[in-house]
This record gives C-alpha cells, sequence and structure tokens, in this order.
C-alpha cells in the first residue's frame, strides 16, 4: 500500500532578530554570520508562544486548507527536543487546543505520542505513522505528524548565533498527492553520545559543537551506506560501476542546524561516495592536491579533531572541492533550494528537515523544474544520537499543493526586534501577557499557573 505526505504546512513566528544586526550587538564580523554560516534573520517566539501552540497552528492550517474534520484524524504525533513536561504529552496540549476550535472531545478517538530523539524523532514518527497506513490500520483516515521546537542557547554562547523556532504539520494518508515514501529501504545508524543535549531542569542544551557536526556526518554516512545496500536489493536503484547512490537521488534534503551545515553535509557525502569513482581522478587533479587522510584513520572523533594539520589542509580541500564545476552542478541541482528558508527563519531542530523539504518544494517549482516522478532523499540527524536516510517520489497532483506555496505570505508581516527587545524575551524578563505582537486567527499560550506544585498551562484560540 501507498503511503506518504499529501500536505505539508508551516507555522513560524512573527518575531525575528535581523542577522547583520545581531552581529554587531556581539561585536562580531555579519559575514561570519551571512556567509559563514547562512543565517540571515532568526525567528523568535513571543511570550505568549511555546512550541505547543505553534504546533496547533500549524496543524490548523493543514485541516482548514483541506477541509477535514476531526474524525479524519486517525493519529497526532508531535515530534519535539523543546518539551515542558517530562509526563504529559505535548499532543494531547494540541488536541486541547485544536478541540476549542472542532468542538470538545472531537479528537478523543485520535492516537498518539510525543516523540523525542532530539532532531530525528520526527523521522521515526514519519516512519511509524507510514507504516500504520501500509499495514492497513488507518482505514482511509490521516495521520498528522508535527515537528515543532525553539531552538535557543545561552546569550553569548557560539550557537546563540543559529536559534529560530517554528513548527511543520505534515498530512500523510494512503493516496498521497505530494510525495510517496519509498518502502523497505528506511536505514538508519544510532550510537550513544553526548554531542549535544540538555540535561532536566536546564532551558538551554549544553553542545559541543565541532563533535557534534563531525559526528552528524559521520552518523548519516553510515545511514546512506545502509540505505544505499537497501536501495539495491529491493530494485529500486540500479547502479551502473560509473555511478553513486546520489546520482539517482534528483533532490536531497538535510538536517540543518544552520543552511551551510547543508552545504557541509553534501560535500562529505559527495566525496565519500565519488573517491572510488573513475570520475574522482579528474577531480584531484582540478584540486591540485590529494585528499587528506588523518594520522589516525580509524581513530576516534576526538584524535581526529586533535589532528590540527589534517583539520587544516581538509579544510581547505573542502573549500576547493566546493568551487569545482562538478560539486557545483550537484549542489545547485539538489540541495540550494532546500537551504532559502533556513536563511530566513534559522534553526527549527526537529522540523529543520522538513522546512527544508517545503523549501526545495516551493522554489524548484518557482524556477519551472519537472518535479513529477523525481526522487527525494533526506538525511536526518538526532544528537545523542542517530541518523535516518530515506526517500520518496514526488507525485504527479504535486502541483494541487505546491502552486500556491509562499513561504513570505504565510509568514506574515514580521517585526524586527532589536537586540534590547529580543534579550528581554530570551531572558524571560516578560510576562505571557506581555506579547510584542497581536494574536490574529491563532491559538497562544495565556497563563503558566505558577504556583507550588502547578505549572499547568492555558491557551486561548484568538479570532
Amino acid at each position: 500500500m501507498a503511503a506518504g505526505i499529501d500536505d505539508i504546512a508551516i507555522y513560524i513566528p512573527r518575531l525575528y532578530v535581523d542577522a547583520a544586526d545581531f552581529a554587531r550587538g556581539r561585536g562580531l564580523d555579519p559575514a561570519k554570520l551571512q556567509k559563514g554560516l547562512g543565517v540571515s534573520q532568526m525567528a523568535i517566539v513571543d511570550t505568549n508562544q511555546d512550541p505547543a501552540c505553534l504546533a496547533a497552528n500549524a496543524c490548523l492550517r493543514i485541516m482548514q486548507r483541506n477541509k477535514l474534520s476531526p474524525e479524519d484524524i486517525g493519529r497526532l504525533y508531535v515530534s519535539t527536543e523543546s518539551s515542558f513536561d517530562e509526563s504529559k504529552a505535548m499532543n494531547s496540549y494540541v488536541i486541547g487546543m485544536l478541540e476549542q476550535v472542532y468542538g470538545q472531545g472531537a479528537f478523543e478517538h485520535c492516537g498518539g505520542v510525543e516523540t523525542k530523539f532530539a532532531c530525528v524523532s520526527g523521522s521515526y514518527a514519519l516512519y511509524d505513522n507510514t507504516n500504520w497506513i501500509r499495514a492497513g490500520e488507518a482505514e482511509g483516515k490521516h495521520a498528522l505528524v508535527v515537528v515543532s521546537d525553539i531552538a535557543k542557547y545561552d546569550l553569548g554562547s557560539s550557537g546563540e548565533m543559529t536559534q529560530g523556532a517554528g513548527s511543520v504539520a505534515m498530512l500523510l494518508n494512503d493516496n498521497p498527492r505530494l510525495l510517496a515514501f519509498d518502502p523497505k529501504v528506511t536505514s538508519t545508524s544510532i550510537k550513544d553520545e553526548y554531542d549535544f543535549y540538555r540535561p532536566f531542569g536546564k532551558e538551554t542544551p549544553i553542545v559541543h559543537g565541532q563533535y557534534s557536526n563531525l559526528l552528524y556526518l559521520i552518523q548519516v554516512r553510515k545511514a546512506l551506506e545502509a540505505y544505499k545496500k537497501k536501495a539495491i536489493s529491493t530494485g529500486i536503484i540500479k547502479l551502473k560501476d560509473d555511478e553513486t547512490i546520489l546520482d539517482h537521488i534528483d533532490f536531497l534534503n538535510m538536517h540543518l542546524p544552520y543552511a551551510n551545515m547543508g552545504k557541509k553535509a553534501l560535500a562529505y557525502l559527495v566525496r565519500h561516495e565519488w573517491r572510488t569513482l573513475p570520475r574522482w581522478k579528474n577531480i584531484i587533479e582540478k584540486i591540485g592536491m590529494s585528499e587528506p587522510i588523518p594520522k589516525d584513520p580509524r581513530g576516534t572523533i576526538e584524535s581526529v579533531l586533535g589532528d590540527q594539520e589534517f583539520m587544516e589542509k581538509d579544510h581547505e580541500f573542502t573549500k576547493m572541492f566546493t568551487k569545482t564545476e562538478e560539486y557545483q552542478e550537484v549542489y545547485e541541482s539538489k540541495l540550494a533550494s532546500s537551504l532559502i528558508a533556513s536563511t530566513m527563519i534559522g534553526n527549527l531542530y526537529t522540523a529543520s528537515l522538513y522546512l527544508g523539504f517545503r523549501s526545495s518544494l516551493e522554489f524548484e517549482y518557482q524556477k519551472g523544474t519537472s518535479l513529477a516522478g523525481t526522487r527525494v532523499g533526506f538525511g536526518s540527524y538526532g544528537s545523542g544520537s542517530s541518523a535516518m536516510v530515506f526517500s520518496g517520489v514526488i507525485q504527479e497532483e504535486f502541483e494541487e499543493i505546491v502552486k500556491d506555496m509562499n513561504l513570505e505570505s504565510e509568514i506574515g508581516p514580521r517585526k524586527k526586534l532589536t537586540i534590547e527587545e529580543y534579550e528581554a524575551l530570551h531572558e524571560n524578563k516578560l510576562g505571557v501577557t506581555d506579547s510584542m505582537l497581536q494574536p490574529k486567527k491563532e491559538f497562544v499560550l495565556t497563563e503558566i499557573n505558577s504556583s507550588v506544585g502547578s505549572g499547568e498551562r492555558r491557551y486561548i484560540f484568538n479570532e
């Protein structure tokens, strides 16, 4: 049975910090953010917003656009690493908000959980619900998978320049108009790591940046190797001697903690795939230097990062490699369009991969790219750590969904924050009722009960 994404909706907070203003406020070169990281704006939540209401707003948009009733939804999963309750699942908060619009008890039949595995959990939720549909358990109903997060780092930390917030809702069914997932090829890699984590009671994460970046690349590469074996064994892809699996993936979406990490991931994967092919000899001749090898090629990530000579040479090699015509063709045709939204919004943790997919659809369609029948690959990563690689095929009916996509109009009019306003929000100096924007036809947080032993949250739908 076919299963996949029928429609996709986003909800992005309308407050943002301009990267150039942020850089000047921190005494940094604005080019470091805009060129080095690919960050132009970072979406910031208002005082009356949290990950649950971001998720509910994305769900409401997709249901209203498709004229769906609660009876049409069989499952509702929320994936997040911004959870604020260690017991009560976020999807129950979302259902409570939706029932303010659709009526009390309207979703009581709807199963679902909150899933957590850093930024990869949304991909596991998609996989679970896709198999629920393939197994015939859906019985004609849709599944909603919502990825919703607030990426927040300590003031003055290196991660502060890669913040963002937002939610992406995906409607799944057995007759998807947008993308049908390839069966029996989804592949994972998992390992116990402390590259990025957030202990109980801590609002911001502990990050080992370089370590996490390299671990991300290694884990996705391992998952890609497993995907390749499955894709070949199932027959959906047939490789010739001089081909790589990436030659058979038309568009690639990567996890994007910041836009330029997608470029780094693509360069890493392409190097790994090409170095055993005849074309690699020509690439090396163009670059004019051999691909560097660490002193201890089978060593730990720490030993590689500690090999300063290798790191410097590898950086130089990668820089020259990404300037080659061969790499540029792959980058422009397969990845570039997926990075555009990230530059405008920032890091969305679980939602970043799917915002990239949404970005790719809109901007490839605007270019007049023929999308029907093309294969889309997903490289998902979650710290801690796990990677998932999977793929799907764009359906003939895709234009019904993509033709009206417009990122700027869907976000709506935005307010640029001053550094002082941003820091007041970041440090929680304002109360829930001190919002900077007037909500319009959206769910907002109205109260957090601060009495001892409580913490209950209240939401309303603001007409």
